[in-house]
């Protein structure tokens, strides 16, 4: 399980560094290491909720949260959420929608990568209704799965040129805060046995220091734009490993 800390600890540090949790990698890793299936989407959302906590308050302390942004996809997102997160789906099924939920984030972060660290003045805000519609897939999505919804909602933002970077990092980040926690609300309903989670602590552990680690990061090496693509190769990267164990395996 050393490994798998580590593992945790450096994906933690590459999210956080661009405003994300990590929740879709810390899923496959679990997945992989053979962590029971039951649990470990709580598992998940709870990295990422440590994860995105210390990125949340550093970004709205610095002024960077613009509340009309964020809301209309908060209000399509939190019901879903909590549904998505209630319906229990078989492994092989989970699998599948994973498999496709790394793939899409890693091609649309991909595309949108340079968008990272563009400062153009220039944006339009999306219609309340199609916010609201974006928000509730991605609510929906997030719960079943056991992810924040946030490395998608990214890049759609980018992709309209919705709002400044900052803006977005930010309503990323508080987006995938509020999403985890009701989405592992949605989870606690399936009566599942919470006893083995213990026995993972020292996972929360690690995103912790590597969620400290990538705000250092973000701050003081390298440019948000690289930072953006690193994130999508991994994600890239790993959506090819679990579709091979998926379908060719």
């Amino acid at each position: 399980m050393t490994i798998l800390s580590i593992y945790f600890l450096v994906t933690a540090l590459i999210y956080s560094s661009v405003g994300f949790g990590g929740g879709s990698t810390y899923l496959a890793l679990l997945l992989l290491w053979g962590i029971p299936y039951t649990i470990f989407p709580i598992i998940a959302l709870a990295c990422n909720i440590i994860v995105v906590s210390g990125n949340s308050f550093n970004y709205i302390r610095a002024g960077n949260f613009n509340f009309k942004l964020l809301v209309p996809y908060l209000f399509g997102s939190i019901p879903f959420a909590l549904i998505g997160g209630s319906i229990q789906i078989e492994k092989e099924l989970f699998e599948i929608i994973l498999f496709f939920v790394l793939g899409i984030a890693g091609i649309l972060l991909l595309i949108n990568f340079r968008s990272y660290g563009n400062n153009s003045s220039s944006y339009k805000a999306l219609p309340l209704y199609f916010s609201f519609l974006i928000g509730a897939i991605l609510g929906f999505v997030s719960g079943i799965v056991g992810i924040g919804g946030g490395i998608f909602l990214g890049p759609i933002l980018y992709l309209f040129r919705a709002a400044s970077p900052k803006h977005i990092t930010t309503a990323v980040s508080l987006f995938i805060l509020i999403n985890s926690i009701f989405g592992i609300i949605g989870q606690l309903t399936k009566n599942q046995n919470l006893i083995e989670i213990k026995e993972y602590f020292f996972l929360l552990l690690s995103v912790f220091i590597g969620g400290q680690l990538g705000n250092l990061l973000n701050l003081k090496l390298l440019s948000t734009k690289t930072l953006a693509l690193i994130t999508s190769l991994l994600l890239i990267f790993i959506a090819i490993r679990m579709g091979y164990n998926i379908f060719i395996f």
